[in-house]
């Protein structure tokens, strides 16, 4: 009796067989990933061997090199996805013209703790590891970072120009903002205490709160007299809380 043979394959099942191998392989490029971003943030980039990484992941090395050339590649995926991203997100929160700088404000910390909340361990992992960053890696990080701040100082500056922030430096003020936001990656933990979204919208209001000029008067901004009796109001503040 001779043995029956296999059915030719349909046009649709020869398309189909390319799309599954693209979702195959994504599915082991994340898990790559994410791996790889747990050993790093547990023992540092330079603490990581690509063995280590194709050990966890249950391939050989040659195998992972199949999927990337090295473990420089993951951790410029790494920086490229927190600090580029970071930066276009708030650039084009910072370029709108149908929100005035309070809301812009508003927006871009809100936004911003939330993917420092989302996101937490690989924040931390990248804070741990920016001494050993390669040259190349370290570059785009830097960049990421510098247009962060650039965007935020300026959105900072205009509001002081318009009169709806009180006469501050920009850049110091963009970079207390921003020290505050990063912080949230060291005490988020998703448990019945923190509710995201009120975390954002609580840290976004004090961030507002901190810049905001009660008097928003533009024509008066950058005069002497002005600042100091800002500086008087906030010391009285300060002096009624110690009290209570």
């Amino acid at each position: 009796m001779s043995a029956s043979k296999p059915l030719p394959k349909t046009k649709a099942a020869k398309d189909a067989e390319p799309a599954r191998s693209g979702v195959r392989r994504s599915l082991v490029e994340q898990e790559i990933y994410d791996h790889a971003t747990r050993l790093f943030a547990e023992r540092g980039f330079a603490g990581t061997s690509f063995q280590d990484i194709a050990d966890a992941v249950g391939l050989t090395r040659p195998a992972l090199y199949h999927y990337v050339s090295s473990k420089d590649e993951l951790l410029a995926k790494l920086v490229a996805e927190i600090t580029q991203d970071s930066a276009t997100g708030i650039q084009a929160i910072a370029a709108r013209d149908d929100i005035d700088a309070t809301r812009k404000v508003h927006e871009i910390v809100a936004m911003s703790v939330r993917r420092q909340a989302e996101s937490a361990a690989r924040f931390q992992l990248l804070i741990r590891s920016e001494a050993d960053l390669p040259d190349g890696i370290a570059a785009t990080h830097t960049s990421g970072r510098r247009a962060v701040l650039k965007a935020m100082a300026g959105v900072i500056e205009d509001g002081v120009a318009q009169g709806a922030f009180r006469p501050v430096d920009p850049r110091v003020a963009a970079l207390g903002l921003l020290g505050m936001n990063n912080w949230v990656a060291w005490w988020y933990q998703p448990d019945e205490r923190n509710d995201l979204d009120h975390i954002c919208e609580q840290l976004a209001d004090m961030a507002v709160a901190s810049l905001r000029n009660p008097d928003g008067d533009a024509a008066s901004r950058a005069e002497p007299r002005d600042v100091l009796r800002l500086i008087r109001r906030d010391l009285d503040h300060l002096e009624d809380l110690l009290d209570g």
